[in-house]
């Protein structure tokens, strides 16, 4: 295969020049204006006076931050599937299915021509980015892997498809690319996600695999089945993919599986490089060490919003423009988009960390704070405390996830419950109480709430259920959600689906909870 990392080189050194004097401020500003003229004399842009905004200010005034919900109920929903001039300019020719992490319920977000160009140009800032990091890079002499969902779309109205975002990439990836990419439309098409990695494994080490991306946690899966099915070559990736340059990752917090990409890459040259799609936009690229946070893409047809979560949903919810933000703070993230996404929570909580260039990191989601007794948790506290606990007592995260228990007649005390798959599996009693009590110690350390609850004994020790292996990968097959974009819950509020994890779950070691 022709060696077309020379011509990425060309264009990333363009592209970082324009990065270099890029004015993040001025470039949203254009992004707005552009943006809000494209959409005037659509049904959303005469309902909200777009012919009439001049400002951020005027943006703010005029159009209310909304959810899903309200945008499904007042915009989508009669015409729904074939939204013409709604939200965005002519037909929408695509959605991208979103498995709804919070609710469990499936999302029809739309996904215009120009939000495809625009994921399209992110996709080359990554490998800019990644040039950047490595300066003697080869990564468009062999292929680039995508580890996603089924690539079948599904055909709602003529000229209207649906599916895994990986499908809609797939459908649109330009002809001059598709030998470059991996895997074959044969192998991308198979929806059962058993089969499709039990046939990417063995086809995936005949071909010259660059770069491959996917979600932690199915990536791990992945590697986990390559090595099985050829013990020979040990655990490192290098053994199965020598030329392996950079593996891209993101969908969720990387926290927990920190430790095991670790060992995979330990002793080589392989890049592990975080990204933040979502079926909404592609929002932001890390461009340098992993403490530096990730890049927001400022000038590629998404404009950014934030709003003190605390005041989400009330009528004046605290809202401002990047210019206006400050570094530290968790913010909800609000975006506006080239599909007709307008002020709409994301549902994303993210901390700016740099003004220029804006770089932010992730801080969990809006719904997944832990709060059923005034401890205030959010996931990123519970991601950090639980994989620094595991750090601590020597044991691999699989999966995680919590949910709140209250105290019953005759019963414990109100305390959490952490169901916890650990690679080594159900561990041994004393060891799983030893987790247990740093899950505990870690918590405490993360939360001022939390500790005051515990130091008031408002609030008991958490239980540990610590699960077999492949609990958690059974669990979410018996909900049809296995593989691609579909991801575990780490917080659950609905009783009835902890229950659920709990079954799948049973067999393995449960520490009580305690004082």
């Amino acid at each position: 295969m022709l060696d077309a990392t020379p011509l990425l080189r060309a264009y990333a050194a363009r592209r970082r020049r324009v990065l270099d004097r890029e004015d993040p401020i001025a470039a949203q500003a254009r992004t707005l204006a552009t943006l809000v003229r494209r959409a005037e004399k659509t049904r959303f842009g005469r309902a909200h006076g777009f012919s009439e905004i001049r400002t951020s200010e005027d943006f703010a005034a005029r159009v209310p931050v909304r959810g899903y919900e309200d945008f499904w109920a007042r915009y989508w929903q009669e015409d729904f599937p074939v939204l013409r001039d709604a939200t965005w300019p002519g037909k929408m020719p695509f959605f991208a299915l979103s498995s709804g992490t919070t609710t469990g319920r499936t999302k029809y977000i739309p996904v215009s021509r120009e939000m495809v160009a625009a994921n399209r140009r992110a996709a080359l800032d990554i490998l800019v980015h990644h040039l950047g990091m490595n300066p003697r890079s080869r990564v468009l002499a062999g292929k680039s892997f995508m580890l996603g969902g089924s690539t079948a779309l599904e055909t709602l109205a003529p000229g209207v498809r649906a599916g895994d975002l990986s499908g809609i990439a797939a459908a649109t990836v330009p002809f001059y690319a598709r030998p470059r990419t991996f895997p074959p439309e044969r192998l991308a098409l198979e929806e059962s996600w058993e089969r499709k990695i039990a046939a990417l494994a063995p086809a995936s080490l005949r071909e010259d695999i660059r770069a491959i991306s996917g979600t932690p946690t199915w990536l791990l899966a992945f590697f986990e089945t390559l090595a099985r099915m050829n013990p020979a070559r040990g655990e490192r990736l290098s053994g199965f993919f020598p030329d392996l340059e950079v593996i891209i990752h993101g969908g969720v917090a990387f926290a927990p599986y920190a430790e095991r990409f670790a060992r995979l890459v330990e002793g080589t040259s392989i890049r592990l490089q975080e990204v933040y799609p979502a079926s909404e936009g592609f929002f932001a690229i890390q461009d340098g060490t992993p403490e530096a946070g990730l890049r927001l893409l400022v000038d590629n047809g998404i404009y950014y919003e934030l709003v003190r979560p605390e005041t989400l949903g009330t009528r004046a919810p605290d809202r401002v423009s990047l210019a206006d933000a400050e570094l530290g703070v968790d913010y909800a993230l609000v975006v506006s988009t080239n599909a007709g996404l307008w002020a709409y929570e994301v549902g994303d909580l993210v901390r700016l960390v740099s003004r220029d260039p804006p770089r932010i990191v992730f801080a969990g989601r809006t719904a997944f704070t832990l709060s059923a007794f005034g401890e205030h948790l959010t996931g990123a506290e519970i991601d950090r405390a639980v994989a620094d606990a595991a750090r601590e007592v020597g044991v691999g995260l699989v999966e995680i996830a919590v949910g709140a228990r209250h105290r019953a007649q005759g019963e414990a005390g109100d305390h959490h419950l952490f169901v916890v798959e650990c690679v080594e599996g159900a561990l041994p009693p004393a060891r799983a109480r030893a987790l247990r009590d740093a899950i505990d110690a870690a918590l405490a350390r993360e939360n001022a709430d939390y500790a005051a609850h515990r130091d008031a004994r408002q609030l008991d020790a958490p239980a540990l259920l610590c699960a077999p292996r492949g609990a958690f990968e059974g669990w979410m097959r018996s909900r049809g959600k296995l593989g691609g974009q579909n991801k575990p819950p780490r917080v659950i509020t609905d009783p009835a689906l902890l229950a659920g994890l709990e079954r799948f779950a049973g067999a393995g070691t449960r520490v009580s909870p305690g004082r």
